[in-house]
Order: structure tokens, then sequence, then C-alpha cells
């Protein structure tokens, strides 16, 4: 039905389709997706010690203000991530900030971190319990100044609300939010983070999200402090500010985050990296050009627990986590492997 719906959706403008599809999944305008895998033991796992029907997740960014996500779940993903919440409501960048590149089956985004302030998402949360495994990606507002306390905020204003709280300090589309990498500062933020949660005798587990565009030494710098600050989980990757170099469209040029295939041999050499670094000590979930059982395949032998996806189900369709894990067992199955958590990190 997607592929027939497809032609239509992409005359729109990219950020109404994403608004369309965001009312169509509230008010359950798209059918339960046909799920052949469900259950099956290949793709069982647990993330931050809760259990989860596959490792494949909603990144963040899709439902902003928390409105849907109940909805993914029914459309088969294991896991769900809201946001990027700010502490107050924001507008983001003026528009027109989200480019559809078709023949790149990539998006550019310059969205800026809108969404509706974390008030109102924790009563929207409160209101909708989520009847899967939920996380909430946070940031600064974008005239803060003082950013560092906007993540304490959020961490207050969320804690015991989802299952895990990331910290996003990777998106390209808030000036210098990207200074964080810096090992000082990422350990300096990690610290008062940790500190906020022993105040608030929070169990709750946390995540980084980290850019796919820093160097080896900065890979380095940032897993030490990861794991000097006992991190659970890095997010592996956000969007690329740079790899533009073989993109097609005309759109190539527009500023802002680049998402989709163009990424994904990029964001699984940094898993790779990050995955001989870490050696198991910290998860990792794999983000970048996922769209398929063959990409979810390379993305859990560079070194990924878990994967997120958001781009390709806006090429691909609602039904892309039933059609990623059909593939998928096609291929463990040759594999002769009895769970997917059998080829993690198995690329060498």
């Amino acid at each position: 039905m997607f592929s027939n719906l497809r032609s239509l959706i992409f005359k729109l403008d990219p950020e109404t389709a994403h608004s369309l599809a965001i009312k169509s999944l509230k008010f359950n305008f798209i059918p339960n997706i046909l799920d052949e895998e469900k259950n099956n033991p290949l793709f069982k796992t647990r993330l931050f010690n809760k259990e989860i029907e596959n490792p494949i997740g909603m990144a963040a960014g899709f439902d902003k203000n928390a409105e849907v996500y109940n909805s993914l779940f029914n459309l088969g993903f294991g896991f769900v991530e809201v946001g990027t919440v700010t502490p107050l409501e924001q507008y983001g960048n003026p528009k027109p900030r989200v480019f559809r590149l078709v023949e790149d089956e990539a998006l550019i985004n310059r969205l800026g971190f809108n969404n509706l302030g974390s008030k109102n998402i924790v009563d929207r949360i409160k209101r909708n319990n989520p009847t899967g495994l939920l996380g909430i990606n946070i940031g600064p507002n974008k005239n803060s100044e003082d950013r560092t306390n906007d993540y304490i905020q959020c961490l207050k204003t969320f804690n015991g609300l989802s299952d895990y709280i990331t910290i996003n300090i990777s998106s390209p589309n808030t000036e210098d939010l990207r200074n964080f990498h810096d090992q000082k500062k990422l350990d300096d933020l990690l610290k008062l983070i940790e500190k906020e949660k022993r105040d608030l005798n929070s169990k709750t587990p946390i995540a980084v999200k980290v850019s796919p565009d820093i160097n080896d030494k900065e890979i380095t710098q940032i897993s030490e402090v990861l794991l000097n600050n006992k991190i659970e989980a890095t997010i592996i990757s956000n969007t690329s500010d740079t790899t533009r170099e073989n993109l097609q469209n005309t759109q190539s040029h527009q500023k802002g985050g680049l998402s989709g295939k163009p990424i994904e041999s990029k964001s699984s050499e940094l898993i790779g990296k990050f995955y001989k670094v870490l050696k198991g000590r910290i998860k990792i979930i794999g983000v970048g050009g996922v769209d398929s059982g063959r990409s979810a395949y390379q993305k859990l032998l560079a070194g990924a627990d878990y994967l997120q996806l958001y781009t390709g189900m806006v090429f691909r369709g609602p039904n892309i986590v039933s059609l990623i894990k059909k593939e998928l067992k096609e291929i463990l199955l040759k594999e002769g492997v009895k769970n997917f958590k059998e080829i993690v990190g198995k690329k060498d």
C-alpha cells in the first residue's frame, strides 16, 4: 500500500508529510502491520535490563513531542526514543528546514530542536502510559545561557518517567552544541549529571548520542569519558553536516544534518571503531542508513547491540520493522545462529 501512496506523499513538503504521518498514527489511520516474525527468538534481547521483542528502535526526531510512541510500538518497534526535548518550548529554525533527497534516499534537516518543551511532554507521557520501552532524548534551548543546566533541568523533569534518557550533544543544528564532544566539557557534563542522579536517587540509565563527524582521537577520548562516568549506552550516530561528495539531488547543498543511505557506511565504520575501544563495556545503539535486513546485519557485525532508524521509514514505509526482520531472518538462518547477538562485533 505504501508503495502506491509514496509518489503522492513525496509531492508534499517533507515537514508537511511528517505532520500528516504523525496525525495518521495518532488517530490510527495506519492499519496494524502483519508481523510474521513477532516473538521470534532470533530477535529477542534485553535493553536496560528490560526484555524487548527485537533490537530495532525508532530514533529521536520522529516523535519529537511524544505523541505517537504507542502507535510506533504497534508498528513493531522494539523501543522508541522521543524528542529531542528542551526545557522550554521553542520553534526551531526558520522554514523550509527539511529537504528530501529522493535519488539519494536521504534527508537533510536543520529543524533546530523544535518541540513543545519538557513540561508539555511530561504531561503527555503521564496521560498515555507507554506500552513498550521508551527513551527520552534531551538537549538545551537554543538561546540558553547555561546549556549544562538545561540538561540537568530536563533530567530532573523526566526522572522516573522513561526507561532511559539520552544526552544529545551531537545535533549539527544547534550552534556550538558539538563543543560538548571536547573531552573535558563532556566529562564535566556527565559528572554533573551523575551528581544530579545521586541527589534524585535516580536509577534511570543514561545514553550519550555522538556525532558521526569525529576523528579517531576524539573516539578514544569520548570512549574514555563514557567509561569513566559509567554511561550505560552510546548512540552512534547522529546526522552528518559533511558527507556530501556523492549526493545526486540538487538540494545536496542545503545546510543541516544529513541522514539516510549516504551515511550508512560512515556510521558503521564509526560503530566498529567505538566497539574496538569499548569492548562490550558500554552498549552501542547503531543508527545511520538502516532500512533493510542487509543494512541491519552490517550494523550488528560492526558492533551495534541495538539499532535505530527514522529516514528508512520515510522511504520504505510504516512496515519497515517487519521488512527488516524478514530479510534479517534469512541472513541469520544462513549463518546458523540462534539469536542475532551471536554476530555482534564479528565483522573481523
